[in-house]
């Protein structure tokens, strides 16, 4: 009671040192640093929380995708994905599937997103948190167009060879095109000899005028071989239809252009069960021109043949799946190959002399005898007959041209010597992209050979 009855000047003095006594301040900052980590801690989980949500949409959507993507994925890329989220509890937090794909690629996309309440956000006005994600798979094969160039001529017939190269040549095919890839891989198949039968609906399609109605064979100029197209505008000569050494049969049976249906080219198929018939029926034919093997191989990866395979398709004459091809040079997810196989050498290009070949009625004095029993019935020498074209070192220069010109493209070039001698093995050797492109082979050999170079081009189709 004493206090309270103090005098003014007493009151004020007590009130001043109250003012002024400093104990117990740090308390009142001590609860506002503590509310202040309370509500960091608070934005923390509320982030963590979120962050936890991200990631597990995250990873369901990368699941999801790369099962969808698959190539070996039969079922609807949509359906898998949304499979994947509703396994996992998700699936209304998918906000959408997008889907791009072809004959040999798919690209599926898949976007999320969650909108989480905040516990401790909402304290300053952020009631929900999104946590978006989204994840792409992309798969496929690379395009390939493959040109097998083999080697049909007289020589295969000894030691067995033609039996061993129709083994190696049928598994190669086999294994190149693969049947769960459809129009992944196009092959064309070209046989040769003295030359390459197109026939006719291709030759049809280029600048030849026709001399006869036997076969389809084209005479290139030396030019020709220093580039990888075929022109359908510039005229080249119709190979002529003879067979300059003797022959037992009236007509001829082995011209110089093979006459038989299945010595012609294929082009561009995946049809293997066609292919491996068209080879078991080969026979050895006439002598080795290597170059001309080589110039069609290469010029059926050569996009100026679009034009001609697009027409051949309109009129049912090829795969209407490779209308489009060859592809361009440079095109992403393509890649071009040729196999060059030979048993041989080049050997002079020879051709009968013009006043002995001037029309249609000429070629069937010529289909009913060779040059050889011609000249004999008339005391003549058969030489007497012909033209050397060129020689057989020219031949490996125009060899060596189109090689070239196809490897400054792009085109990977492997080349198989079977029991060929040292000169030719340095040709074919040249004529590869690399000396590791390069099969050197005996007897069986060759079908090692060729499943070494299949694997090669299959493992070449695969991307991701």
């Amino acid at each position: 009671m004493k206090a309270f009855f103090e005098a003014p000047a007493a009151r004020s003095s007590r009130l001043a040192a109250f003012a002024r006594d400093e104990e117990g301040g740090l308390i009142i900052f001590s609860l506002f640093l503590f509310a202040c980590m309370m509500l960091a801690v608070g934005l923390s989980i509320d982030v963590m929380r979120t962050e936890m949500a991200r990631t597990r949409l995250q990873n369901t959507a990368d699941a999801a995708v790369l099962a969808a993507a698959a190539m070996e994925q039969d079922l609807d890329p949509q359906r898998v994905v949304e499979d994947y989220f509703e396994k996992a509890g998700l699936a209304d937090n998918l906000e959408g599937v997008s889907i791009s794909q072809g004959v040999n690629y798919k690209t599926v996309s898949a976007r999320t997103n969650t909108k989480l309440p905040m516990f401790f956000l909402g304290m300053v006005g952020i009631d929900k948190m999104e946590a978006k994600s989204e994840g792409t798979a992309a798969a496929g094969y690379t395009d390939v167009e493959v040109s097998l160039v083999l080697d049909i001529t007289g020589s295969m017939g000894s030691n067995n060879k033609l039996p061993n190269l129709k083994a190696a040549a049928s598994d190669f095919v086999d294994t190149v095109l693969d049947p769960s890839q459809p129009g992944s891989v196009s092959l064309s198949l070209v046989p040769y000899s003295a030359q390459v039968n197109i026939g006719t609906d291709m030759m049809a399609q280029l600048n030849v005028p026709r001399d006869h109605d036997f076969t389809s064979c084209v005479d290139f100029d030396e030019n020709d071989f220093r580039s990888a197209g075929v022109s359908r505008s510039k005229p080249y000569k119709h190979m002529q239809h003879f067979q300059y050494y003797p022959s037992a049969t009236s007509p001829i049976d082995n011209p110089g252009c093979v006459q038989q249906s299945y010595e012609q080219v294929t082009p561009l198929t995946e049809n293997n069960t066609a292919l491996k018939a068209q080879i078991a029926q080969f026979q050895p034919r006439a002598n080795t021109a290597i170059h001309l093997g080589m110039k069609w191989g290469v010029a059926l990866l050569d996009p100026s043949m679009q034009p001609v395979m697009q027409n051949l398709a309109a009129r049912g004459k090829a795969d209407p799946k490779f209308a489009d091809r060859p592809y361009s040079y440079g095109r992403s997810n393509t890649t071009k190959v040729v196999v060059l196989m030979t048993d041989g050498e080049n050997v002079d290009t020879v051709r009968l002399k013009p006043r002995f070949y001037k029309d249609q009625a000429d070629a069937d004095l010529w289909n009913l005898e060779s040059v050889y029993a011609h000249a004999s019935a008339r005391g003549q020498s058969w030489r007497s007959y012909i033209d050397t074209r060129y020689s057989a070192a020219k031949a490996d220069s125009m060899l060596d041209n189109i090689c070239d010109a196809a490897k400054a493209l792009g085109i990977i070039v492997y080349t198989v010597g079977f029991e060929v001698t040292p000169h030719s093995a340095n040709v074919m050797r040249n004529c590869a992209s690399t000396p590791g492109h390069y099969f050197d082979v005996q007897g069986t050999e060759i079908s090692d050979a060729f499943d070494a170079i299949a694997r090669n081009i299959s493992a070449l189709r695969l991307t991701n």
